[in-house]
């Protein structure tokens, strides 16, 4: 497993238009992959996500089974003289040694952008319908229900800093949402489909209580959405 990280040059038309559709972002990353064509029946998991930082800091996160050659991003969203003169425009790391040396009980700060959805029936005799959550609340009780099985557990704030009647004892805080609306070809009409999801980042902190689950959480995701840059979880060292 590898995990990558790119800096994305916000100043480029090329850029902003590839920032502005999920499905060209996703097209972009799938091909920063030659062992992966776009046919091949049961593609191994990629994931990627955005950070946006500031308005000239967006980081884009790539976490995949295969080395990637994002070549074709620094020409079109990157810094190519800085990369024609030694600087690649991207950094790779090995992931699976991280990842093997996740003990049960450590502790992690953790960010994960992630599309929080529920099923919802409108009335009896209709089928259910999967429905955003819209409230930070209701987001965060999405996370907390997928906790046990994912391999972690919320660390609690201390309690003089619990306020338990708003649903604030964990250290977890909504950093961002954004609402997506895009256009997704491929449906046979010779029109792209909208598509339209919501897309929210948590920042907190977590401790390990299953190594193997939370191994799967890290290269396969976690929710809906994942070609869309949603269910990628990072971790970073508490202190």
């Amino acid at each position: 497993m590898f995990l990558t990280r790119f800096r994305i040059n916000t100043a480029r038309p090329a850029a902003r238009q590839v920032l502005s559709s999920p499905q060209a972002m996703h097209a972009a990353v799938m091909s920063s992959f030659p062992e992966i064509l776009p046919s091949t029946p049961d593609a191994p998991r990629v994931l990627w996500r955005l950070d946006r930082n500031a308005a000239a800091e967006v980081l884009l996160y790539v976490a995949s089974p295969h080395r990637p050659d994002l070549t074709h991003l620094v020409e079109q969203a990157g810094w190519p003289a800085a990369a024609a003169s030694g600087t690649p425009g991207w950094r790779t790391y090995d992931y699976a040694r991280f990842l093997n040396r996740l003990d049960k009980g450590s502790v992690w700060n953790f960010r994960l952008t992630a599309n929080p959805v529920h099923s919802v029936r409108n009335r009896d005799g209709v089928p259910t319908k999967r429905t955003a959550h819209l409230v930070p609340k209701h987001q965060l009780g999405w996370l907390l229900e997928r906790q046990k099985t994912s391999g972690f557990r919320l660390a609690e704030k201390p309690a003089e800093r619990q306020h338990t009647q708003h649903g604030d004892e964990y250290q977890v805080i909504i950093r961002d949402q954004r609402n997506l609306d895009f256009g997704k070809r491929g449906s046979g009409t010779g029109r792209p489909d909208r598509v339209t999801l919501k897309a929210v980042t948590y920042d907190g902190r977590l401790e390990v209580t299953d190594p193997p689950a939370l191994y799967r959480v890290l290269t396969r995701g976690i929710g809906k959405a994942k070609a869309y840059g949603c269910g990628l979880m990072t971790l970073a060292p508490a202190d």
